[in-house]
């Protein structure tokens, strides 16, 4: 086995702000696996939501509009998912890799595993709900290595697979997974909005795969890229919304929060994991009542998730839609890549050169 480097390249963040407070740097430390961890040479990343909203901080209580990529002000410091950040970090909640290293109680015969990571995995000693984050209470993906738990290390065996499309499965289509299956989404009438971001065109992939019957609502010109990715039905943004969907799968909310509950037939079922045009809604406590609506929201996911998904990849029913690759060390212009909003599916980052894989899995 090689002898592993002292150092690496990575982008740090240190505080909240626009990307100015990302800092490039080649003298990080190689982490060391701990007890029951793993040390992963990163291979692949993607961009996600989070890790935007995490640098502005977004997610501060004082923080009343939408996700659009400008700094914010926190002087509440509770810009993280849990509250405050601990400064420096390195972001990145997504991860395609091989592992190179393993810490005590962890069986060396894994060295070797090319791996994706749960980006939202459990906190030791916690309940169901508590979960930390890569690029928010953990290092990330964006950085030659990084640690993970071994048990939130999945291995891959599928090589036509590519890293930038596991890069780009952990946390958008977790997430839309996630969605999904605290829903019990079925063979049913779904609305899905964002649809052509990263977790919204996971969701119209793995709603289909469910078998249900996809309405999504994409704006622009992107309507015929998420109908490719399998929505039967396609509406734009501001277009009046059809009723009596059994389930609405949300990642906007924003203004039009009340016309989804009206798209909704009585006993509809309503999932939330995301507020890009905005977190404060207005809520007819009578329309949930007598209606009899469910509401839920999303971010804590059960341990079968990011197995469901490998195996859909490994058995080629599912292929993450990939809008454009950049280096690592590109990544701000990813980043406002991302922020145009121009683009659909997922902004894939090479880490490391010489992509495995020919995306051409399954039959």
């Amino acid at each position: 086995m090689s002898v592993l480097p002292m150092t690496m390249s990575g982008w740090v963040l240190t505080g909240h702000g626009g990307p100015e407070v990302l800092e490039w740097r080649t003298d990080l430390p190689v982490p060391v696996a701990g007890p029951g961890e793993v040390l992963i040479a990163v291979l692949a990343s993607s961009v996600n939501n989070t890790d935007i909203n995490t640098r502005i901080g977004w997610y501060s209580k004082s923080v009343r509009g939408a996700t659009d990529g400008n700094a914010v002000d926190d002087d509440a410091g509770d810009g993280g998912w849990n509250g405050a950040l601990s400064f420096p970090r390195i972001q990145g909640a997504d991860c395609c890799g091989i592992v190179v290293a393993t810490g005590p109680g962890v069986e060396t015969g894994r060295v070797g595993e090319r791996v994706v990571t749960r980006a939202m995995h459990r906190v030791e000693n916690g309940g169901p709900f508590d979960i930390a984050t890569f690029g928010s209470e953990r290092d990330g993906g964006f950085a030659e290595y990084m640690t993970a738990r071994a048990a939130d290390a999945y291995a891959v065996h599928a090589d036509a697979i590519t890293d930038s499309e596991l890069g780009a499965l952990p946390c958008a289509y977790s997430t839309a997974e996630g969605m999904l299956d605290r829903v019990s989404l079925s063979a049913e009438r779904v609305l899905i909005t964002g649809a052509s971001g990263g977790v919204g065109l996971a969701a119209v992939q793995l709603a289909r795969l469910r078998g249900a019957e996809v309405t999504a609502i994409a704006g622009g010109d992107k309507g015929a890229a998420v109908a490719k990715a399998g929505a039967q039905h396609v509406i734009g943004r501001d277009d009046p919304l059809p009723d009596g969907f059994d389930v609405v799968v949300d990642l906007v909310a924003g203004p039009r929060w009340p016309d989804m509950l009206a798209a909704l037939r009585r006993g509809g079922r309503y999932v939330t994991s995301g507020a890009i045009a905005g977190p404060i809604v207005e809520l007819d406590i009578r329309d949930l009542y007598l209606r009899d609506l469910t509401l839920m929201g999303s971010t804590a996911q059960p341990d079968h998730i990011i197995p469901t998904l490998i195996a859909h990849m490994e058995a080629g029913r599912l292929h993450p839609v990939i809008a454009a690759s950049y280096d690592l060390r590109d990544m701000a212009a990813a980043q406002a890549a991302f922020t145009a909003k121009q683009h659909v599916g997922k902004i894939a980052l090479r880490v490391a050169t010489g992509e495995r894989g020919t995306g051409q899995s399954g039959s």
